[in-house]
C-alpha cells in the first residue's frame, strides 16, 4: 500500500499501475545521507505495496523487511524477482501491528503510515522513534488536514504545527509542505496536502 489506495479494491490494477515508478524522493534522501550502508543494515519499509522503493534499497546493499496488509503486494513484490530478493522479509500484516526490530537504521513509509487510525498513528511513531539508533532515519509523508480526503475513517491527518512537534529532538533533514491539485494513481482528481519528511535521530 505504498500510496493511499480510492475506495476500490482492484489491487493487482493498482500496483501494476506503480510497478515502474522511480523510488519516492524522501527515500532517495535518506539513503543519499547514510552513503554505503554497514555491514548487515536492515531498512523496513512500512506499507511496501509491490516494491517501487524496495528496488532501490537491495540496489543499495540494504536488506529490507517488507511489510503490507495486502498480499497481492507481496505477490507481486515476489514476482519482480529482483536482483538481492533473498535480503527480502516479506511480512504480511498491517504495518501499526508489526514489532519493529531494534536497531533498524531505516525506516521508510512513502505516502502509507498515516492510513491508520490517530492513536494507532501516533503510537506508531513513538515506537519507530523508540527503535531507531542513534544515527537512525524515518523517511516518508503524512498527510495534512486540507488534503481533499480530509474526513475518511482510518486515516490520521495533521497541523503542520502537529507534525513539527512529532519530529522534535530529531535532525530533521527534510520538512516540506506540498499542497497541489492532482490525481491518485487511479486517475481521480485529488487535492494533495502532504508533508514530505526525512529525520534523523541524534547521537
Amino acid at each position: 500500500m505504498s500510496q493511499a489506495p480510492d475506495q476500490s479494491r482492484d489491487w493487482g490494477a493498482y500496483y501494476e499501475k506503480l510497478r515502474d515508478r522511480p523510488p519516492r524522493r524522501t527515500l532517495i534522501a535518506a539513503l543519499d545521507r547514510f552513503g554505503p550502508p554497514p555491514q548487515g543494515a536492515v531498512a523496513v519499509d512500512l506499507g511496501c505495496g509491490n516494491g517501487r522503493d524496495v528496488v532501490e534499497m537491495l540496489r543499495r546493499g540494504w536488506s529490507v523487511v517488507a511489510v503490507d496488509a495486502e498480499p497481492e503486494a507481496l505477490r507481486q513484490l515476489a514476482a519482480r524477482n529482483l536482483p538481492g530478493a533473498e535480503r527480502i522479509t516479506p511480512v504480511l500484516a498491517r504495518f501499526e501491528d508489526v514489532p519493529l526490530p531494534l536497531g533498524v537504521l531505516l525506516v521508510n513509509s512513502s505516502f502509507a503510515m498515516p492510513l491508520c487510525e490517530p492513536d494507532k498513528f501516533r503510537t506508531l511513531w513513538a515506537r519507530i522513534r523508540e527503535a531507531l539508533p542513534p544515527g537512525g532515519r524515518f523517511s516518508g509523508q503524512w498527510y495534512g488536514v486540507r488534503d481533499s480526503w480530509l474526513g475518511r475513517p482510518g486515516i490520521t491527518f495533521l497541523e503542520r504545527v502537529e507534525a513539527e512537534a512529532m519530529l522534535r529532538g530529531l535532525d530533521v533533514e527534510m520538512f516540506e509542505e506540498e499542497e497541489s491539485e492532482g490525481v491518485t494513481p487511479r486517475g481521480n482528481a485529488k487535492h494533495w496536502h502532504i508533508f514530505h519528511i526525512v529525520a534523523r535521530k541524534p547521537g
